[in-house]
């Protein structure tokens, strides 16, 4: 018998911690942002833990909300893929699966699905937003999505975008006050930093060694916002709250509608590059190459799409 507290709650908290925002939790569950508040406040006392700190217009995770996170997330998505096999047909009946890193998902993969799924009605799309190792030989997953080195060896790989570095932020500020002119008044405004790749990629680059590159190497970089998602991240910038080292290919769509601009013309290459990623086996399904053809080529119009330096 599992002993577990309901599961309204652990519902909230997920959304709560995935948009770091009761009211946006509250949109997506359709109830109002006070019904999850309660929930959660339900569950931090069944659980004995305070699991939000709650600023004045914001909501952050504790240690122990942190912790809890990742499995709750997965759990859910465990569940989700449990209940879709009930009545389903059979798994080799026009379903793709694709595992992609959330941000990526979030800012670049899911706005323009809408494409896909008009060119192909006909196939079932699941998109499995996470950062986890997956073994593409089980049914985990059809293609994943990752950044990577190039290191493939026995699947089949294609190199979708290579990935820069480079400031952001809301147009408003290039003329706010202060106004943003030129780098040195970086030390005006809050750095918000993503942290989400440098624990798997110690050499990604961030505010330090852009910073060096535009001749500012003394500048203090360690205060600021720091998020664990990129998305998360580039939000509090299109929001006005400061300055983010922002990923050009996942920042492809803001800046192209003008919710984010770089001001400076300086950009840091990624070590690593996006593939996506399947076997061999898998390859030879149809579904999964008109999959890997559509986002080759959605890929190939993005601003990042061509190498950098092309």
């Amino acid at each position: 018998m599992y002993d577990l507290p309901p599961l309204n709650g652990l519902r909230a908290f997920e959304a709560a911690a995935r948009h770091l925002s009761f009211a946006k939790a509250a949109e997506e569950l359709n109830v109002t942002p006070g019904a999850v508040s309660h929930q959660i406040r339900t569950l931090e006392d069944r659980l004995g833990v305070k699991l939000f700190r709650r600023l004045n217009r914001a909501i952050v995770l504790t240690d122990a909300g942190a912790l809890a996170f990742p499995g709750v997330r997965d759990g859910f998505e465990v569940l989700q893929r449990a209940v879709g096999h009930i009545g389903r047909r059979a798994r080799t009946d026009r379903v793709v699966v694709v595992t992609v890193a959330p941000s990526f998902a979030a800012k670049w993969l899911t706005p323009r699905l809408t494409n896909f799924v008009e060119r192909h009605p006909e196939i079932d799309l699941r998109i499995s937003a996470n950062i986890f190792t997956i073994d593409l030989d089980t049914d985990q997953a059809d293609v994943a999505i990752r950044y990577n080195i190039g290191e493939n060896e026995g699947l089949v790989a294609d190199k979708l975008m290579d990935e820069a570095a480079t400031p952001m932020c809301h147009p408003d500020l290039l003329e706010g006050d202060p106004p943003l002119d030129g780098p040195a008044d970086l030390t005006r405004h809050t750095l918000i930093h993503d942290d989400s790749l440098s624990r798997h990629w110690p050499n990604t680059p961030g505010w330090s060694k852009w910073l060096a590159l535009a001749g500012l190497p003394d500048i203090e970089v360690h205060a600021g916002l720091h998020f664990n998602h990129a998305d998360h991240a580039m939000d509090a910038a299109i929001a006005g709250t400061g300055i983010v080292l922002g990923r050009r290919a996942i920042a492809s769509r803001d800046l192209e509608l003008g919710h984010l601009v770089a001001p400076f013309d300086i950009d840091i290459p990624f070590p690593t590059s996006i593939y996506s990623v399947t076997t061999s086996r898998k390859a030879e399904n149809p579904d999964v190459k008109a999959f890997r053809d559509w986002i080759r080529e959605e890929a190939a119009r993005a601003p990042m799409g061509a190498p950098i330096g092309d």
